[in-house]
């Protein structure tokens, strides 16, 4: 088995040829549709969403057939038909992608706070510095809601064209996960609070 672990194809498209050497994520498996695309993209800037690749006059397009099935071998000719995307949708792209970055920070500091708080309900922290602690976190988790509503507001004001698909739907899909993560902390600060008021209660109790 081991020659079929990758093959060379060649491309063409429009007037440029490139020869692609495609392997796979995993070494069991033959290379996949979806493997050769990954790396057409990345070879003539063509999105993945954007391509039309024809072997033998024929439009493949289940991604997750194996090469060996579709009947392609080392040597075969590809042919793909799209555009790349143009400059200003890549510039857009990437003001998305530098966005989702911040949002990946952000939810970094959610995770810290829920670790801590899971350490506080497990009694990691002795009686009399719970309040403060959860006074602390309480403050942080607000920061963090405060800073995803931010990174909102600058998701929401990149202008895309309507034609720009893979921008519409990367800004789609980052909307949804900073409302996720809103959710996630609007949880979190319900669960505080209620730590804080059973604090309170125990000791309004041990006052008396």
């Amino acid at each position: 088995m081991g020659s079929n672990r990758g093959l060379t194809v060649t491309l063409t498209h429009g007037s440029e040829k490139h020869k692609l050497q495609v392997g796979t994520q995993d070494e069991h498996d033959d290379p996949t549709l979806q493997d050769l695309a990954l790396i057409v993209e990345k070879v003539t800037g063509v999105p993945l969403t954007s391509q039309r690749l024809i072997y033998k006059g024929k439009s493949l397009k289940e991604m997750e057939q194996t090469l060996s099935v579709l009947g392609i071998q080392n040597g075969c000719k590809i042919m793909l038909i799209g555009k790349k995307n143009c400059p200003e949708e890549e510039s857009e792209l990437k003001k998305l992608k530098d966005l989702e970055k911040s949002v990946e920070q952000i939810a970094s500091k959610l995770e810290d706070v829920n670790k801590e708080f899971t350490g506080i309900q497990k009694g990691f922290l002795s009686k009399n510095l719970q309040a403060e602690a959860l006074a602390k976190l309480d403050k942080r988790i607000k920061i963090t809601v405060e800073q995803f509503m931010k990174v909102l507001e600058q998701i929401d004001s990149v202008v895309i064209p309507e034609n720009f698909s893979d921008c519409r739907m990367k800004r789609k899909a980052l909307v949804k996960k900073v409302q996720g993560f809103l959710a996630q902390c609007d949880t979190m600060e319900g669960n505080i609070s209620q730590e804080i008021d059973k604090l309170h209660s125990k000791n309004l109790a041990l006052a008396k």
